[in-house]
This record gives C-alpha cells, structure tokens and sequence, in this order.
C-alpha cells in the first residue's frame, strides 16, 4: 500500500475548501453590499430592480425577474412596491398585450443617480483587496465555475 496522496481525495478536499472560502466570502461581501443599500433606503430586491432598470431601461417584467433572479411573485411584489412609491411605472407592451414593462419615474431616476455612485464606490471599496487583473482573471474563473455548475459547458 502506498502511502502517496490520493488525488481524487486531494482534488475533493480542495473543491470543499474552495466552496466553504467562495460561501464566506459571498456573505461578506453581499453583507456589505445590503447595508450600504440600507443606508440609502432601499432594499437589495427594490435596489436590483431599479439598478436593472438604471442600466437597461425599460424591460418586460419576466426580463427584470431572470436579470435580478427573482420569482415571479416576489417581482410582482418588489414593483408593487416601487410602484407605490412612484420610483417606476408599468406599460403594457405595444406589440404584445401579454407583456408588461416597467420603466424608471423621473423619481426613480433621481434616486438611482443618487444611490447608484455611492453603491458602486462601497462595492470597488469591498473588492480593493484584488488588483484590477486579479479582478478580471477572478470573474473569468467564476464565469466558467458558474457555466460548468449550470450544465453550459
């Protein structure tokens, strides 16, 4: 019997390790992330949404959901809500009275141009432990972790 490693079993502890420090470091980041959103008023659902709709512009409903991972119901909540709070609206599409649309207000615009620098700041604050190449090289790794956990690839 040899006393040599076994490298599936070195292979499994390291996939363990690397899944154990990417779940903390996740948290710790998207904690982060959460109380500067908390700060500005909003919560990271209502924030995604409008941050969506910051960068994209008007989207179907079912987009806005896929774009942001939410289900359908917890949408429907999330831009209730924003509705209420005149931050955006809804319009049925033109070409198609099954899809609805939500867009940014002016207010939802006012808010976001407010609240969307500072966040940015917060996250490249969060993220300045790795150099701009290491950021790069890192997203990369976790495009092709994400792929391969999908079935993409």
């Amino acid at each position: 019997m040899s006393d040599a490693p076994d490298l599936y079993e070195l292979d499994r502890a390291a996939a363990l390790k690397l899944w154990v420090v990417l779940s903390r470091a996740h948290d710790a980041i998207a904690r982060r992330a959460a109380e500067d959103v908390e700060r500005q008023g909003l919560s990271m659902t209502d924030f995604a949404v409008l941050e969506v709709l910051y960068h994209r512009g008007p989207l179907p409903l079912g987009e806005i959901g896929d774009r942001v991972l939410l289900r359908s119901g917890s949408l429907t909540y999330a831009v209730d809500r924003l509705e209420e709070k005149r931050m955006l609206r809804r319009r049925p599409s033109a070409e198609d009275l099954r899809v609805t649309f939500a867009e940014l207000t002016p207010a939802g615009r006012a808010v976001m141009d407010r609240v969307f620098p500072v966040h940015a700041e917060t996250i490249r604050q969060t993220l300045s432990a790795l150099s701009r190449t290491e950021k790069r090289e890192v997203t990369d790794l976790l495009k092709r972790l994400g792929r391969r956990a999908a079935g993409l690839d």
